[in-house]
């Protein structure tokens, strides 16, 4: 082969191999990092002191042993110094969040994508009962039927495009280990539907106490890794 061809070949391959590692360099952007998200849900509310459904926006209060958790909880965990607090438009998970707001010096950004699923037909109804009522359609959704909807209400589908929104706006806030207060219904059906290794059987074997926390890592690119569900870690 002349010496100007063979020449010629070599430049095109050094060019390929540069347009590689370039690529290759490249593909590690700020979107793909992983980030420790946790979700606390609400301490005790009005409604669940009274074992009501109440999934009404903005909803009841919490009570003062709601109060008194939600102390508890920012005592326990601000030594994770999370940079940065998010809440649903529900006030008992904006008043969960202002201790440990406080604790860390931080705001607390309302996000509507956290706010609890809505009970539809089922609102207003007895907690004890949510099994048989307002927890059918979800159950089906973690059987992979997300066009199942709760009377009255939204789908699986409907559900979880809005808590991933909320999720991904919290990622693109450039948080590396958020907090996000929300509600039990919410917090579960979301990490069971999107966690790579979690059980559907958590929902039921271990429901998420009030300020209980569900910890995911991870990204909206990667997907999400459950790593803590109130103290299991085990899955």
């Amino acid at each position: 082969m002349p010496v100007s061809r063979t020449r010629t070949l070599v430049a095109i391959l050094a060019a390929l191999l540069a347009a590689v590692l370039l690529a290759s360099c490249s593909s590690s952007t700020p979107s793909e990092r992983t980030i420790t998200l946790t979700f606390i849900r609400h301490g005790e509310s009005e409604a669940n002191a009274n074992g009501i459904i109440d999934t009404s926006v903005p909803g009841p209060s919490l009570t003062p042993t709601g109060q008194q958790q939600a102390t508890a909880v920012a005592n326990r965990l601000q030594s994770n110094k999370y940079d940065g607090i998010y809440a649903s438009e529900m006030v008992r998970t904006q008043q969960t969040a202002a201790p440990m707001a406080k604790a860390l010096g931080e705001q607390v950004a309302v996000l509507p994508g956290l706010n609890e699923i809505s009970a539809g037909w089922f609102n207003g109804g007895k907690e004890d009962k949510a099994a048989i009522t307002y927890m059918v359609a979800p159950a089906d959704w973690l059987r992979g039927d997300t066009s199942f909807s709760i009377p009255g209400s939204v789908s699986g589908t409907d559900f979880n495009g809005k808590f991933t929104e909320a999720v991904q706006r919290i990622y693109q806030s450039g948080n590396n280990k958020p907090v996000a207060f929300s509600s039990a219904a919410s917090i579960m059906m979301w990490t069971l539907m999107n966690a790579r290794n979690a059980k559907n059987s958590l929902a039921t074997d271990h429901p998420l106490p009030n300020t209980g926390r569900v910890v995911v890592t991870g990204n909206p690119v990667i997907g999400w890794t459950l790593v803590d569900w109130d103290g299991i870690t085990a899955f």
